[in-house]
């Protein structure tokens, strides 16, 4: 199993480009982020679906797997609660 992290695409810039623009809105992002942590949960039902079958025999696959699957939910939890924090934040301002 091959474990890759999450990367935000940052924009390329050319010598004859001034700016390149981001060609993926912000929206578009967190819907990759959401399907990729959603991904990760189902692989990681698919390890337990196959460990307990008796398909899979590597237990470490399975807890890889899980592990992997808690901790992208997780921060993905946490960066809701913190966008929720600045949304509450920015809307107590007063203009």
């Amino acid at each position: 199993m091959q474990i890759n992290p999450f990367v935000v695409p940052l924009p390329v810039e050319h010598k004859s480009e001034k700016k390149t623009e981001v060609s993926s809105s912000f929206g578009e992002m967190v819907r990759e982020a959401l399907d990729k942590v959603n991904r990760q949960q189902l692989q990681a039902q698919e390890a337990t679906r196959q460990f307990l079958s008796g398909d899979m025999e590597d237990i470490h696959q399975l807890l890889i797997a899980g592990e992997q699957a808690r901790i992208s939910l997780q921060l993905t939890v946490q960066v809701t609660t913190k966008i929720i924090e600045a949304y509450r934040e920015f809307s107590r301002l007063q203009v």
